[in-house]
């Protein structure tokens, strides 16, 4: 099924998409750094756990690992917590997050009158590619490079339909 405009909260134009890049690359470096934090410490987590089961199961007064696996534990539910608050932020901007740890996003946008992904990523100091919404990262295209392609940006096609 092909997607439609009315799929999306917004569609974007490259110039809405970079303008919006001060507040979504904030928004990105904080769930990438924590997203960052969240795998340490589930591995380390991993890393408790197997420590505790090749040692058998101790009683609770003998397990010295107790009181920080749990920790470990409540810190991950409070942060994961965290992690969707951000995600739900993004998409409260109508910017479709794709990976945390990267900090990618897409911004729904149009080309030749079909919904396409701008792609933007915390490396990347604009918005400089776009892809077909099935195709994924690995599809990216440089923008420069689409106006060879004969393809158009829609920018007054957005501009007649906003969604806001």
């Amino acid at each position: 099924m092909t997607a439609q405009p009315s799929d999306f909260k917004k569609l974007f134009t490259v110039e809405e998409a970079n303008a919006m890049l001060p507040l979504v690359r904030a928004i990105c470096t904080d769930l990438s750094q924590l997203s960052r934090d969240v795998v340490d410490r589930r591995e380390r987590l991993a890393n408790l756990r197997r420590v505790r089961e090749a040692q058998g199961r101790p009683e609770k007064r003998q397990d010295l690992y107790a009181e920080e696996v749990a920790q470990i534990e409540d810190e991950l539910e409070s942060d994961s917590r965290r992690l969707n608050d951000y995600v739900e932020e993004l998409r409260k901007l109508g910017v479709e997050p794709k990976n945390g740890l990267d900090g990618l996003v897409d911004f729904p946008s149009l080309v030749d009158g079909r919904v396409v992904f701008l792609c933007w990523c915390l490396s990347e100091p604009e918005v400089l590619y776009w892809h077909e919404i099935e195709a994924g990262f690995a599809g990216r295209q440089s923008l420069t490079a689409e106006s060879g392609a004969g393809s158009k940006f829609d920018s007054e096609l957005l501009e007649e339909n906003d969604l806001k």
